[in-house]
This record gives structure tokens, sequence and C-alpha cells, in this order.
């Protein structure tokens, strides 16, 4: 089924996707008892208000990142699926796929030693910025909700724990969006993770995880394709560093094969959830945790130059 908020958008919708089910508003797809779960797509202001209703109404929710615009809403919103009895999962699709799994493997086996950096990339350019929702502050765009929430999440999901530090610096567009954000985590054991993220600027796109021992470089993080990879390297160390120990090799490629869609691996891990009473590949403590760090960076990149400069 499809909900829009007007009729001829959901049977457009319908028409592209062979759809029977077709509701001209949200609510009548709420009303829907056919409907069991929803996936909430909606702009980023809107997901709150839309994914308490869909719960309300005896829906589970696969509710899009960023999962709110605060950690109170998120948090609200959790109390009320477990008030309700349904399920509700943000939608972060790379953590559900296979290459992500694999790495988390390759790191707990010590294959790079301990983890000691973390730095992401995610970027891309675009001009059409008219109509475009990335691009509005009422829809609570910008692109450290957009795509720096993945680069927030990954280095969360691999240090394993909570930032004590978090710093963040910004470009804004003339719309008064951030559209090149930076960001910086200092974890308690010390750990540090670093991002950029931007929607006006291309790079790399990747992921390295950068450990005492080695390191892991992830060419395509963020939307693997169906033959992924990921690599575990080591830099050429200092020759007074065991100059007749054999060196390991400098480079392993290894390749993670999987069947369909990206979205499939997330679609399916939530009907796992629904059905089979799996926990959720996105727990509530790591939601929370994400929006946490989404706030105090939000904060910051609010701050007038004098008081940024008062901070202790």
């Amino acid at each position: 089924a499809v909900g829009s908020r007007t009729a001829s958008a959901a049977a457009a919708f319908g028409s592209t996707y062979n759809l029977q089910n077709i509701h001209g508003s949200y609510d009548a797809l709420l009303a829907d008892p056919s409907v069991d779960a929803v996936y909430n797509s909606v702009p980023n202001s809107l997901h709150h208000e839309w994914t308490i209703k869909a719960l309300r109404a005896g829906k589970h929710v696969l509710c899009e990142k960023p999962f709110a615009i605060s950690s109170a809403q998120a948090a609200e919103m959790f109390e009320v699926a477990k008030r309700e009895g349904q399920v509700l999962m943000e939608a972060f699709m790379y953590r559900c796929h296979p290459l992500t799994h694999a790495v988390e493997a390759a790191v707990a086996s010590g294959a790079i030693g301990e983890l000691r950096l973390i730095r992401t990339s995610f970027c891309y350019r675009t001009t059409k910025t008219d109509g475009n929702v990335r691009f509005s502050t009422d829809l609570a765009g910008g692109v450290l909700m957009d795509v720096g929430c993945y680069c927030i999440s990954f280095s969360r999901l691999f240090a394993r724990q909570e930032p004590s530090a978090i710093h963040a610096v910004a470009h804004r567009h003339h719309r008064g969006v951030d559209d090149i954000t930076i960001g910086t985590l200092q974890f308690p054991d010390g750990m540090l993770a670093s991002f950029t993220c931007g929607m006006s600027v291309q790079a790399d796109n990747t992921a390295y995880l950068c450990g005492s021992e080695g390191y892991i470089e992830v060419p395509i993080p963020w939307k693997p394709p169906q033959r992924s990879s990921y690599t575990i390297a080591r830099s050429i160390p200092p020759k007074m560093d065991n100059p007749t120990q054999a060196a390991p090799p400098p480079r392993e490629t290894h390749h993670v094969e999987t069947q369909g869609d990206l979205y499939g691996h997330e679609a399916d891990e939530f009907a796992a959830a629904v059905q089979d009473n799996t926990p959720p590949r996105v727990s509530r403590e790591e939601t929370l945790g994400n929006m946490r760090v989404l706030d105090e960076m939000q904060r910051i990149l609010t701050l007038t130059p004098q008081e940024f400069t008062s901070l202790p």
C-alpha cells in the first residue's frame, strides 16, 4: 500500500511500483486494517508526528533517519511504541548489510589490533535546491541531518561507547541549512573519530578504521553494491620496528557477495523483528545515542562567534 498527501501523487507512485492499494492521505493509510507496518519516509520534521500516529493506529514503524529532530522527540516515540506494543526501528540500511557485519567481525577478530581512529566521509553535490527538502530549514534539512548522521552512527557502532567530547563546524548554504559539515568525536577510552559530510561538494565517501596493527578501508560503506569489499591494510613500519620480522601482506581485500536490494536487507531485518521477535538491528539505545550527538552538534553549529570563543 502507499499513502501520500494527494491522491494523484499516490496514484503515480502506485503505478510506478504496481501497487493496487492506494490512499490519498496519510490518515487513510493508517486507517487501513490490511496494513500491519509502515515505512515512514516523510521529511525529517514530520517523523515524530507521523510515527506516533502510526504507532497509535496499531502499526509497526520503520522510520527513516534521522529518527527525529531531537533526542527528546525520539524518546517520546519509543515510549509510545512501548505502550502500544509495536516495533519501532530507525532505518539505517547500511547497518543491515552483510558488508557492515563482515567489517564488524574483522575488527572484533583483532585483524587491525586496537582500534584507535575512525574516519568517514559522506558527500555529494546537488544543484537542485528548489523544492529540495534537504535545503529547507522548516523541514529540518541540512547535511548533518541528511547524511552526517550515517557517519556518527558508524563511529559509535565501532567505538562501542558514547562520546565524551563532541565538536562540529559547518559551511552555511544561502538557504540557511548547513551544506558542508565537519565533526569530531572523542570517546572515554581515548579513541577518536572524524567525519566530513556535504551536499555541495564531492569527496571519496569512504570509511577507515585505523588500529595499532593496521587499518580497514571500506570503499563503499553507505550503499554497498551486491559484490562489495573491504581491505585490511598495513602501513610500512619504521625500520627500527622489528627489522628481522617478516612483514604481513600490505593489503588483503575481502569480497562480500549478497543477493537482493540494499533496502531489501533492511526490510527483511525489520520484518524479522516484527514477526520473529528478533532484536531490531538498530536498537532504541543506538538511536537515542545518535540523536544526542546530533543534538549537541546542532547546538554547537548555532553558537555565535562570541559564544563559541567563550566555551571552556
